[in-house]
């Protein structure tokens, strides 16, 4: 980890996914399950592009063939205008819940699981010590960076053990690594060479 804050400390960027619109933070979480990063930029831009300037009423009545030519699937389109319908009902300080809470409140709107409360958490909210053991570029980076095969439940628990108080940093590190190719190289020990 000392690798990636020295190569990558300065380049992260907390609040790039950041919105005060709760359902629009979770809509573009939406979007980005389970598509890579960069398509997931390209449609998340299409998708602010169709919403701008409309309110919540005016985006669930959105026909959904609308919103599917964005790049969007139907259940993904079902899964954000159930979070419009969420937010239109509930009025909840989500800021000043726990994680927990937070968690138990938003998995409460199908299409939402505990990966997109996590992101939620982390860009919305900046708690600073969440790691989802479900994000493949998470256990990915950490595979690449420390050389393991088989990333076993125990092995990754040590890991988060370890980078406890600060997950959430460090899963912006692992993050940034994987987007930008950078990873720990081993150093190779000096032979000498014979004749």
């Amino acid at each position: 980890m000392d690798y990636l804050i020295k190569n990558l400390g300065s380049k992260l960027d907390w609040s790039n996914r950041y919105s005060d619109d709760y359902a629009l933070s979770i809509s573009n979480l939406i979007i980005e399950q389970q598509i890579s990063f960069r398509a997931a930029i390209t449609i998340k831009k299409r998708y602010q592009n169709l919403v701008k300037n409309l309110d919540y009423n005016q985006i669930l009545n959105l026909e959904n063939d609308k919103i599917q030519k964005i790049g969007l699937s139907f259940r993904k389109v079902e899964y954000i205008k159930n979070t419009y319908k969420f937010f239109l009902k509930n009025s909840i300080k989500f800021e000043n819940l726990s994680n927990d809470e937070v968690n138990n409140e938003l998995t409460k709107i199908k299409g939402i699981g505990e990966w997109t409360v996590q992101m939620f958490l982390i860009f919305n909210f900046f708690r600073q010590d969440i790691f989802s053991k479900k994000d493949l570029a998470l256990l990915n980076s950490i595979k690449k960076n420390y050389f393991i095969e088989d990333l076993t439940s125990k092995r990754l628990d040590y890991f988060i053990n370890k980078w406890k108080p600060f997950n959430s940093i460090a899963s912006l590190l692992l993050w940034e690594s994987v987007e930008r190719g950078v990873f720990f190289k081993k150093k190779l020990k000096n032979s000498k060479k014979t004749v």
